[in-house]
């Protein structure tokens, strides 16, 4: 029997059940979000809230490869193999940042959310001859299987959220937190010595005007940032669901009746 064979089978039928589930979980998602109904930021409940706006950073984030001033960034770096690409490095950023509609201002802490968020750059590059963005981000990211990836070719992608971007997000909403504001005097030191409604003064404004904060909840765990409409969300969740069902029991049934074949006519597996 040829072992590539009993391998692709066994690899089938152990993927199999665990891809069937997770279209149920994908299922899942998509009905929640079906089931929870838009809301205004100013008047959302405290609780799972679907809520969608303009997006503002609360303090100067610059993403790692391009420099680029954002409210939110994440990057992978992937390694190419003789299947592909594997992904070798994740990061992100997890300053929170606000989220404005016509009717008031959210804040939004991103950790632990699932980002649908297009990558805006992309570039492969020899892993000896890094440009230096990609070399000193990777040099003060160091790990053994980074080292290791730079003898070959590396893809490099980066994802950004900008001011003024239009999000959807899919989280549990809380009140925000009481306290006292003790930026005060550098406010009033920036208004009297430019005259404008400078970054302290506009933070200190944005704070004041937070109806709640949006993050990952502690019962209910999904939490979604996405560039997408909820219909456009809906309709890709859907799709991956229905993939996911189908294929999971197709791979299941492929390797379970290639080992009956095999075991029942008495053939060695290996």
């Amino acid at each position: 029997m040829d072992p590539e064979s009993g391998f692709w089978a066994t690899a089938s039928l152990a993927a199999g059940p665990v891809l069937y589930w997770r279209g149920f979980r994908t299922l899942r998602k998509r009905q929640l979000i079906a089931n929870t109904p838009t809301a205004r930021i100013r008047s959302m409940a405290m609780g799972l809230v679907e809520i969608s706006g303009a997006v503002e950073p609360r303090s100067t984030v610059s993403a790692p490869f391009s420099g680029k001033a954002c409210a939110y960034w994440e990057v992978d770096i992937a390694a190419r193999n003789r299947h592909g690409w594997r992904v070798i490095h994740r990061n992100q950023s997890g300053n929170p940042f606000y989220l404005s509609d016509e009717t008031g201002v959210a804040l939004v802490y991103p950790h632990g959310a699932e980002c649908r968020i297009r990558f805006g750059t992309e570039e492969h590059c020899s892993g000896l001859m890094l440009p230096p963005c990609y070399a000193d981000y990777m040099n003060e990211h160091p790990s053994l299987g980074v080292r290791m990836a730079r003898l070959g070719t590396l893809r490099f992608r980066e994802r950004m959220l900008e001011t003024g971007q239009r999000v959807y997000v899919l989280g549990t909403a809380t009140p925000k937190a009481q306290a006292r504001v003790i930026a005060q005097d550098a406010e009033e030191v920036e208004l009297a010595a430019t005259g404008t409604d400078g970054p302290i003064a506009r933070r200190s404004r944005l704070d004041r005007q937070v109806a709640g904060v949006v993050r990952r909840g502690e019962n209910e765990r999904t939490f979604i940032i996405s560039q997408d409409s909820e219909k456009g969300l809906m309709f890709s969740l859907g799709a991956r669901a229905l993939l996911q069902l189908v294929v999971g029991p197709v791979l299941t049934l492929i390797g379970l009746g290639y080992w009956l074949v095999t075991l029942s006519a008495g053939r060695r597996p290996w």
